[in-house]
Protein backbone atom coordinates (compact mmCIF):
# COMPACT_ATOMS: atom_id res chain seq x y z
CA UNK A 1 0.00 0.00 0.00
CA UNK A 2 1.11 3.62 -0.22
CA UNK A 3 1.84 4.78 3.31
CA UNK A 4 4.36 1.60 3.56
CA UNK A 5 6.23 2.71 0.97
CA UNK A 6 6.09 6.13 2.11
CA UNK A 7 7.88 5.08 4.97
CA UNK A 8 10.30 3.96 2.74
CA UNK A 9 11.73 0.44 1.82
CA UNK A 10 13.59 1.88 -1.19
CA UNK A 11 12.61 -0.60 -3.81
CA UNK A 12 9.60 -1.52 -5.03
CA UNK A 13 7.56 -5.60 -6.10
CA UNK A 14 8.39 -6.30 -9.27
CA UNK A 15 10.42 -2.96 -9.77
CA UNK A 16 7.58 -1.12 -11.20
CA UNK A 17 9.02 1.45 -13.20
CA UNK A 18 7.06 4.23 -11.90
CA UNK A 19 7.74 3.79 -8.49
CA UNK A 20 11.36 3.24 -8.77
CA UNK A 21 11.47 7.03 -10.46
CA UNK A 22 9.75 7.79 -7.74
CA UNK A 23 11.77 6.85 -4.73
CA UNK A 24 14.90 8.28 -6.98
CA UNK A 25 13.42 11.49 -7.25
CA UNK A 26 12.39 11.26 -3.86
CA UNK A 27 15.63 10.60 -2.71
CA UNK A 28 17.68 13.23 -4.20
CA UNK A 29 15.10 15.50 -2.82
CA UNK A 30 13.00 16.34 -5.66
CA UNK A 31 9.20 15.64 -3.91
CA UNK A 32 7.53 17.79 -6.44
CA UNK A 33 9.12 16.06 -9.52
CA UNK A 34 8.15 12.55 -7.53
CA UNK A 35 4.65 13.93 -6.54
CA UNK A 36 3.93 15.01 -10.15
CA UNK A 37 4.49 11.64 -11.74
CA UNK A 38 1.70 10.17 -9.41
CA UNK A 39 -1.80 10.43 -11.15
CA UNK A 40 -4.42 10.81 -7.90
CA UNK A 41 -7.09 8.33 -9.11
CA UNK A 42 -7.62 6.49 -6.28
CA UNK A 43 -6.52 6.46 -2.63
CA UNK A 44 -3.70 4.43 -2.94
CA UNK A 45 -1.74 6.85 -5.08
CA UNK A 46 -3.32 9.51 -3.48
CA UNK A 47 -1.95 9.26 -0.61
CA UNK A 48 1.38 8.72 -2.03
CA UNK A 49 1.34 11.84 -3.46
CA UNK A 50 0.21 13.69 -0.06
CA UNK A 51 3.03 11.81 1.66
CA UNK A 52 5.33 13.19 -0.84
CA UNK A 53 4.32 16.75 -0.34
CA UNK A 54 3.82 16.53 3.18
CA UNK A 55 7.82 15.12 3.61
CA UNK A 56 9.14 18.41 1.31
CA UNK A 57 7.37 20.63 3.55
CA UNK A 58 9.64 19.11 6.82
CA UNK A 59 12.81 19.39 4.97
CA UNK A 60 12.69 22.28 3.33
CA UNK A 61 9.84 24.59 4.66
CA UNK A 62 7.89 24.95 1.56
CA UNK A 63 4.45 23.77 -0.35
CA UNK A 64 2.51 23.91 2.31
CA UNK A 65 -0.86 24.80 0.24
CA UNK A 66 0.20 21.89 -1.87
CA UNK A 67 0.66 19.21 0.60
CA UNK A 68 -3.02 20.75 1.68
CA UNK A 69 -4.55 20.32 -1.22
CA UNK A 70 -3.04 16.78 -1.86
CA UNK A 71 -3.91 15.98 1.42
CA UNK A 72 -7.60 17.04 1.16
CA UNK A 73 -7.44 14.84 -2.30
CA UNK A 74 -5.95 11.97 -0.17
CA UNK A 75 -8.86 12.28 2.18
CA UNK A 76 -11.50 12.19 0.24
CA UNK A 77 -10.36 9.44 -1.55
CA UNK A 78 -9.88 6.78 1.13
CA UNK A 79 -12.77 4.63 2.14
CA UNK A 80 -11.17 1.61 3.96
CA UNK A 81 -10.21 2.10 7.90
CA UNK A 82 -6.51 1.34 6.45
CA UNK A 83 -6.77 4.71 3.70
CA UNK A 84 -8.24 6.97 6.39
CA UNK A 85 -5.56 6.02 9.15
CA UNK A 86 -2.72 6.91 6.83
CA UNK A 87 -4.16 9.84 5.34
CA UNK A 88 -4.65 11.28 9.38
CA UNK A 89 -1.19 9.73 9.99
CA UNK A 90 -0.21 12.55 7.12
CA UNK A 91 -1.92 15.31 8.63
CA UNK A 92 -0.37 14.64 12.07
CA UNK A 93 2.74 14.35 10.00
CA UNK A 94 1.68 17.96 8.36
CA UNK A 95 0.41 19.92 11.34
CA UNK A 96 3.71 18.05 13.34
CA UNK A 97 6.09 19.72 10.99
CA UNK A 98 4.62 23.32 11.08
CA UNK A 99 4.57 23.45 14.51
CA UNK A 100 8.24 21.92 14.83
CA UNK A 101 9.67 24.57 12.19
CA UNK A 102 7.69 27.08 13.93
CA UNK A 103 5.40 28.36 10.48
CA UNK A 104 2.37 27.83 12.61
CA UNK A 105 1.66 26.35 16.41
CA UNK A 106 -0.66 23.05 14.86
CA UNK A 107 0.36 20.83 17.94
CA UNK A 108 -3.09 20.21 18.78
CA UNK A 109 -3.99 18.91 15.43
CA UNK A 110 -1.16 17.29 15.48
CA UNK A 111 -2.08 14.80 18.25
CA UNK A 112 -5.76 14.85 17.21
CA UNK A 113 -4.92 13.31 13.75
CA UNK A 114 -2.42 11.25 15.13
CA UNK A 115 -4.86 9.69 17.97
CA UNK A 116 -7.41 9.34 15.07
CA UNK A 117 -5.01 7.28 13.10
CA UNK A 118 -4.28 5.27 15.77
CA UNK A 119 -8.13 4.35 16.19
CA UNK A 120 -8.23 3.55 12.52
CA UNK A 121 -5.14 1.49 12.27
CA UNK A 122 -4.55 -1.98 14.01
CA UNK A 123 -2.23 -3.29 15.64
CA UNK A 124 -0.39 -4.97 12.94
CA UNK A 125 -1.71 -2.92 10.09
CA UNK A 126 0.76 -1.76 7.19
CA UNK A 127 0.98 1.93 8.37
CA UNK A 128 1.59 1.20 12.28
CA UNK A 129 4.93 1.32 12.44
CA UNK A 130 5.45 4.88 10.63
CA UNK A 131 2.17 6.12 12.95
CA UNK A 132 4.45 4.92 15.99
CA UNK A 133 7.60 6.42 14.64
CA UNK A 134 5.45 9.95 14.30
CA UNK A 135 3.71 9.69 17.94
CA UNK A 136 7.68 9.09 19.33
CA UNK A 137 8.18 12.07 17.21
CA UNK A 138 5.65 14.43 19.34
CA UNK A 139 6.50 13.04 22.38
CA UNK A 140 10.17 13.52 22.00
CA UNK A 141 10.01 16.84 20.19
CA UNK A 142 6.98 18.76 20.99
CA UNK A 143 6.19 17.59 24.29
CA UNK A 144 9.58 16.58 25.61
CA UNK A 145 8.87 13.47 26.90
CA UNK A 146 11.89 11.39 25.61
CA UNK A 147 10.55 8.26 27.99
CA UNK A 148 7.33 8.19 26.00
CA UNK A 149 9.31 8.70 22.17
CA UNK A 150 11.54 5.91 23.19
CA UNK A 151 8.59 3.39 23.79
CA UNK A 152 7.05 4.49 20.59
CA UNK A 153 9.73 4.76 18.88
CA UNK A 154 10.90 0.75 20.02
CA UNK A 155 7.52 0.14 18.79
CA UNK A 156 8.01 1.65 15.10
CA UNK A 157 11.45 -0.42 14.99
CA UNK A 158 9.32 -4.03 15.91
CA UNK A 159 7.42 -3.02 13.44
CA UNK A 160 9.53 -1.39 10.89
CA UNK A 161 11.71 -5.08 11.38
CA UNK A 162 8.66 -7.31 10.65
CA UNK A 163 7.42 -5.38 7.56
CA UNK A 164 11.18 -5.23 6.43
CA UNK A 165 10.67 -1.57 6.25
CA UNK A 166 14.47 -0.67 5.58
CA UNK A 167 13.81 3.21 5.45
CA UNK A 168 11.89 3.43 8.85
CA UNK A 169 14.25 1.20 10.61
CA UNK A 170 17.04 3.44 9.17
CA UNK A 171 14.83 6.76 11.23
CA UNK A 172 14.34 4.16 14.52
CA UNK A 173 17.54 3.59 14.64
CA UNK A 174 18.49 7.32 14.62
CA UNK A 175 15.95 8.61 17.00
CA UNK A 176 16.58 5.99 19.82
CA UNK A 177 20.28 6.69 19.36
CA UNK A 178 19.86 10.17 19.56
CA UNK A 179 18.10 9.47 22.48
CA UNK A 180 20.57 7.36 23.84
CA UNK A 181 23.53 10.38 22.90
CA UNK A 182 21.45 12.72 25.42
CA UNK A 183 21.38 9.91 28.49
CA UNK A 184 25.59 9.76 27.71
CA UNK A 185 25.30 6.23 26.23
CA UNK A 186 27.98 6.95 23.93
CA UNK A 187 28.31 3.35 22.20
CA UNK A 188 24.62 2.88 22.29
CA UNK A 189 24.57 6.02 20.03
CA UNK A 190 27.48 5.03 18.03
CA UNK A 191 25.86 2.07 16.71
CA UNK A 192 22.37 3.32 16.18
CA UNK A 193 23.66 6.33 14.00
CA UNK A 194 25.76 3.81 12.20
CA UNK A 195 23.20 1.43 11.60
CA UNK A 196 21.06 4.18 10.43
CA UNK A 197 24.36 5.43 8.43
CA UNK A 198 24.59 1.92 6.87
CA UNK A 199 20.65 1.43 5.79
CA UNK A 200 20.87 4.71 4.09
CA UNK A 201 23.88 4.74 2.02
CA UNK A 202 22.26 0.91 1.11
CA UNK A 203 19.36 2.15 -0.30
CA UNK A 204 20.80 5.31 -1.72
CA UNK A 205 18.44 7.79 0.16
CA UNK A 206 20.51 10.61 -0.40
CA UNK A 207 18.85 13.20 1.35
CA UNK A 208 18.18 11.39 4.67
CA UNK A 209 22.38 10.08 4.64
CA UNK A 210 23.68 14.27 5.53
CA UNK A 211 21.37 13.66 8.88
CA UNK A 212 22.56 10.40 9.70
CA UNK A 213 26.25 11.36 9.10
CA UNK A 214 26.01 14.74 11.36
CA UNK A 215 24.21 12.53 14.08
CA UNK A 216 26.89 9.78 14.10
CA UNK A 217 29.47 13.31 14.17
CA UNK A 218 27.84 13.95 17.86
CA UNK A 219 28.68 10.77 19.21
CA UNK A 220 32.10 10.36 17.63
CA UNK A 221 35.78 11.63 19.03
CA UNK A 222 38.35 13.56 17.03
CA UNK A 223 39.53 13.77 14.64
CA UNK A 224 36.65 11.43 13.25
CA UNK A 225 33.78 13.99 14.19
CA UNK A 226 34.85 16.53 12.23
CA UNK A 227 35.29 14.49 9.09
CA UNK A 228 31.61 13.00 9.28
CA UNK A 229 30.64 16.46 9.67
CA UNK A 230 32.90 17.90 7.00
CA UNK A 231 31.09 15.01 4.61
CA UNK A 232 27.79 15.89 5.84
CA UNK A 233 27.93 19.67 4.84
CA UNK A 234 29.29 18.55 1.40
CA UNK A 235 25.80 16.65 0.78
CA UNK A 236 23.72 19.15 2.38
CA UNK A 237 25.36 21.95 -0.20
CA UNK A 238 25.07 19.33 -3.03
CA UNK A 239 21.06 19.04 -2.59
CA UNK A 240 21.09 22.63 -2.18
CA UNK A 241 21.23 23.49 1.34
CA UNK A 242 18.51 19.85 2.52
CA UNK A 243 17.19 19.49 4.78
CA UNK A 244 17.03 22.87 5.94
CA UNK A 245 16.74 22.42 9.83
CA UNK A 246 20.28 20.74 9.17
CA UNK A 247 22.17 23.66 9.00
CA UNK A 248 22.09 24.02 12.77
CA UNK A 249 23.21 20.61 13.50
CA UNK A 250 26.58 20.95 11.15
CA UNK A 251 27.83 24.02 12.98
CA UNK A 252 27.30 23.70 15.82
CA UNK A 253 26.31 20.69 16.77
CA UNK A 254 21.87 20.37 17.50
CA UNK A 255 19.17 18.43 17.92
CA UNK A 256 17.71 16.86 15.03
CA UNK A 257 14.20 17.61 13.44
Amino acid sequence: MAHTAMSGTGTTAGDDPLQTAVWRLRSRACWADAAALIRPHTAGAALQRASLLVERCLYTEQGWAEAEDALRTAEALAQSDDERGAAACERGQLAYAATLLTVRDRADEARAALGRAAALLAPGAPGRALLDFRRGLLAENLAHAPQAARAAYRRAHAGATAQNDALLLSFTWRHLAGLALREGELAEARHGFAESLRIREELGYLVGTAPALASLADAEVEPEASRLRAEAGRLFRLLGGVPIWLAGQLNPPAATA
